[in-house]
């Protein structure tokens, strides 16, 4: 069954003002408090830069905080740069001539090993990017499929599991897992332009999104072009990389098949291990001849959801009762860092440990609660506590 979608009307203008007292130094350029449909997708630059929209944005950069761009500005820094600078902001992003900074370069080490790249743009791009991200999410959300739960309003990484969990308990037991190599890193440009402009008729808003995707990465003190990719970092990203899928997510609907995405990693249910074989042919020449993608041959496969990972999870099935349990891939992880939390030899409090520690299994327990592993837990209760003691103990010692 269908959930009921926002209409595309979403992010037109005409709402109630929202009064944010300590954002007033952002004016608004809305023009008219009506619009129809035709009027959003050719004004989209003026609900962009509606003062509302803008104290939205503002309000958001703040509350997500990050790290600084390549100027180092701060968080804290950027409400005094936008009162003194606004005028000239919004002129420029008008007038075609805001120029983004490239983003820096930041490594984020994988489980799996390896490094994750990301993109941290300046906290004004960040703004400007939140602003055209929260008026473009309402209308693209009527485009997206049902089955694509990454990056979207009130869907969750849960919502994916009960999906996949839903095809297990109606006879589809196999899975092709597909895997992309950096996705993020290799959208293609011109064809991610391509099918904004199938929605978006504002040119002014194309051309301020092609300036972010080529505005080009730091790295060691120098700026390297960007041709290709969606650097994740920005709050556009997230937005654009599913915009890039969703005709990946049509090929899977119009051909009958059972699958559910979240951002780049998707899983598609069939009911036999033939069946599974030609849809992971299939669908791999689609992604990579058509959306000039690359499929990770190492790590995409064909098999039983009771073997495979996805999003950290696996299923299993007793007779004739199924469930949703962790990895054991998942499970290791979470071993291994509760033995680095409780090392004895890191030379900190006790305290210090002991608050890393809740703060670590309080956060995991609360993205696998779907999941059932009581008696994996039981099974663990000892291994912490045990882990402590010795801490506890090793500290009285020395002293």
């Amino acid at each position: 069954m269908r959930r009921e979608q926002k209409t595309a009307t979403a992010g037109c203008p005409g709402e109630d003002r929202l009064e944010v007292e300590d954002n007033r130094g952002v004016r608004s350029v809305r023009s008219d408090e009506g619009g129809t449909v035709d009027q959003c997708q050719t004004d989209l630059m003026e609900q962009i830069l509606d003062g509302e929209n803008l104290d939205r944005a503002y309000r958001k950069v703040k509350e997500n905080k990050g790290a600084p761009g390549i100027d180092k500005m701060t968080v804290e820094e950027l409400l005094p740069y936008l009162k003194r600078h606004k005028d000239e902001i919004v002129g420029k992003i008008l007038n075609g001539s805001y120029r983004p900074k490239p983003v820096r370069r930041v490594e984020i080490p994988k489980p799996d090993g390896g490094v994750r790249l990301l993109g941290v743009p300046t906290v004004l791009d960040r703004f400007v990017q939140q602003a055209t991200a929260q008026v473009l999410s309402p209308i693209f959300e009527e485009t997206f499929s049902e089955y694509s739960y990454g990056f979207r309003p009130e869907r969750s990484a849960h919502d994916a599991l009960l999906q996949v969990k839903r095809y297990f308990d109606e006879g589809y037991e196999y899975v092709v897992d597909i895997d992309l190599a950096k996705y993020f890193d290799t959208v293609n440009h011109d064809k991610l332009i391509n099918m904004l402009r199938e929605v978006v008729k504002d040119e002014r808003v194309i051309r301020l999104i092609r300036r972010f995707l080529i505005s080009g990465v730091m790295i060691g003190g120098l700026v390297h072009a960007t041709e290709e990719g969606v650097p994740q970092g920005g709050p556009l990203s997230p937005l654009l990389s599913n915009i890039y899928l969703t005709k990946f997510d049509r090929i899977l609907e119009d051909r009958g098949l059972r699958f559910a995405r979240y951002a780049d990693d998707c899983n598609i249910y069939v009911k036999s291990q033939r069946a599974a074989e030609r849809v992971m042919v299939s669908a791999t020449n689609f992604l990579e001849k058509t959306l000039k993608l690359k499929v990770n041959q190492d790590k995409s496969q064909v098999g039983s959801p009771k073997r495979l990972k996805f999003l950290g999870f696996t299923l299993w099935k007793i007779k004739d009762k199924s469930g949703i349990g962790v990895h054991k891939k998942s499970k290791k992880r979470f071993q291994d860092k509760v033995r680095k939390i409780t090392k004895r030899n890191r030379g900190r409090s006790i305290d210090a440990i002991l608050g890393e520690l809740k703060r670590y299994t309080v956060g995991w327990l609360a993205y696998y609660r779907l999941a059932n592993m009581k008696s994996w837990l039981n099974s663990m209760d000892s291994c912490p506590k045990m882990m402590v003691r010795n801490v506890i103990l090793t500290v009285f010692i020395v002293i």
